[in-house]
């Protein structure tokens, strides 16, 4: 049997272990990737009961031989000072990224992680941070010095339909024109308080459409961000208004409540630009998510990305749309696939789609969306 593969989880919540609201689940993805290879050998979350019932949960299931030496810590120090002889060799990180991309000391997983295990690969999840854009920077620079192999979880770019307008774009020669996201959250079933404050969460654009700037960057490569114009409806106007809030909004203070729709454009680099509407508006669990590419004679429009993604294609001189369902797309797993083929030197590092460097050009541009909406808005409440 091939060596056993030594795994290090960090942060015991829904992104690594699973949850009824969507498809996230690393661990889900990892038993399927390595099978009987997958030796998990520890888990570090501050809430220790919170990890010891996901660890309970695996070993109560037909995978538990993976997790049955997995041992649980409170912090990487902790963790260190045990693990002598079962080095990780990757860790998911999925703590909440008030934890991680700084130097400042308590908000520095990554930087931890790596004096901690320094061979191990660190797969961090998206945003990479929620503190200041140039610590991100030295941040990179550290990692990059270590040597470190680090990719970031923006999963839409491994999208077979993401990589389909890719090829299109490639073989044709085309320049792209521009970019067109739409990201319309249901919000009914979205109660955690601290999603719905933006000092904590970083608000939607930060947190939750940086999924769609980072596809947007995919394709029209940097943006220019002093391009950058948005607008915003906030929680306190008419519009923004919601009826089907599933708790109370009172406590969070008026100034720390999320925007209920955001819109902006912006310049690439290159000439192209880039649009992007997030709104907070419909009921239920259902989203509705649409990202378009424009270039000469072609438009691609890749529906329902996180669920089964549709990429409509209209190519020169057709009026009909030519339509491609992937109805078998697991971007989460194709990600971690090719992040564990780097890890183990079946493919080289560049077939990581989404390194940390990249990761931090699209936190940029989410924190100038939403910077140049709070200037907006501001303009706003002086002129009512």
């Amino acid at each position: 049997m091939p060596d056993p593969v030594n795994v290090l989880l960090v942060g015991a919540g829904e992104i690594n272990f699973g949850s009824a609201e969507g498809p996230w689940n690393h661990t889900l993805r990892l038993e399927k990737i390595l099978g009987a290879r997958l030796r998990v050998v520890a888990l570090i979350d501050l809430d220790e009961s919170r990890a010891k019932a996901a660890v309970d949960a695996k070993l109560a299931s037909p995978v538990a031989n993976a997790y049955a030496n997995c041992k649980l810590f409170p912090t990487v120090t902790e963790a260190a000072r045990s693990l002598l002889s079962d080095i990780p060799q990757i860790a998911i990180v999925g703590a909440p990224p008030f934890a991680r991309g700084t130097d400042t000391p308590g908000r520095d997983l990554e930087l931890q992680l790596a004096r901690a295990f320094p061979r191990c690969a660190l797969f961090v999840e998206k945003p990479v941070s929620s503190g200041p854009e140039d610590a991100c920077w030295r941040v990179a620079d550290a990692l990059a010095k270590n040597g470190s192999v680090v990719g970031v979880g923006y999963m839409l770019r491994y999208l077979k339909g993401a990589q389909s307008v890719r090829d299109i774009i490639r073989e044709n020669g085309l320049l792209v024109m521009g970019t067109n996201a739409r990201y319309i959250m249901a919000y009914e079933w979205a109660r955690k308080m601290a999603w719905w404050d933006k000092t904590k969460s970083g608000g939607p654009i930060i947190e939750q459409a940086t999924h769609f700037c980072d596809l947007s960057r995919y394709f029209g490569g940097d943006a220019h961000l002093p391009s950058v114009v948005a607008h915003s409806v906030q929680a306190h106007e008419p519009p923004g208004r919601l009826s089907a809030q599933r708790f109370d909004e009172a406590p969070i203070p008026p100034a720390h409540r999320l925007p209920r729709l955001t819109s902006a454009t912006w310049k690439y680099a290159g000439g192209a630009v880039g649009m992007l509407t997030h709104v907070i508006a419909l009921h239920g669990n259902t989203y509705d998510t649409e990202f378009e590419v424009y270039a000469d004679g072609h438009r691609f429009k890749l529906v329902d990305p996180y669920g089964t993604p549709k990429l409509c294609i209209r190519r020169p001189g057709l009026a009909e749309e030519e339509v491609h369902v992937f109805t078998d797309d697991d971007p989460f797993y194709t990600e971690l696939e090719t992040f564990v083929d780097v890890v183990e030197g079946r493919s080289a590092v560049g077939r990581i789609l989404s390194p940390y460097e990249d990761a931090i050009k699209t936190y940029e541009l989410t924190w100038a969306i939403r910077r140049a909406s709070e200037r907006a808005a501001e303009g706003y409440t002086t002129t009512q």
